[in-house]
């Protein structure tokens, strides 16, 4: 957990954050939880994110996935792409998250893929379909953003994945 990895962005979305001495990979990162966890952001666009979460370390009592380690997976990809769409001017903050466990996960990874239902001026909703390595759904979520304006420390890197 916590390796260090690079995440796939469109080379667009690259070159206008570096243009303002963005760190993007920092910028859109997992956060610390995140990093505690073991997510890793893999792939990364306001159409679709993709990260994947260990199930070791993050189990309930009953040796489970836990569903708040679901969520978190959830709110951290949705988060991703909500702030890709909002753009550099835009901080994306979570207001809404909504999951439904359809299956325990045991053991190996989960992958989450974010997908936009709703893009928009002033919110932007993401559905997350967490899957086991068997391509088992084990949670669906939705999150909707907030899209704020960001002020002058949105552009120096001290914004991160919003929660």
């Amino acid at each position: 957990m916590g390796e260090q990895h690079s995440v796939k962005f469109p080379q667009e979305v690259i070159d206008e954050y570096a243009s303002l001495g963005v760190d993007l990979p920092s910028l859109f990162s997992a956060g610390h939880l995140g990093t505690r966890m073991g997510v890793q952001v893999l792939e990364a666009s306001a159409e679709r994110v993709v990260g994947t979460m260990p199930v070791e370390g993050n189990t309930q009592p009953y040796g489970l996935l836990h569903g708040g380690a679901s969520a978190v997976l959830a709110e951290t990809l949705g988060s991703v792409g909500a702030m890709l769409h909002g753009g550099v001017h835009k901080l994306a903050v979570g207001v809404d998250l909504n999951c439904t466990h359809h299956r325990g996960a045991r053991s190996g990874l989960v992958t989450g893929v974010a997908t936009p239902v709703h893009r928009g001026r002033s919110t932007a909703t993401y559905e997350i379909v967490i899957s086991d390595e068997q391509g088992k759904r084990v949670c669906s979520a939705r999150l909707t953003c907030m899209l704020r304006d960001a002020g002058p420390a949105a552009t120096t890197g001290s914004a991160g994945a919003a929660g």
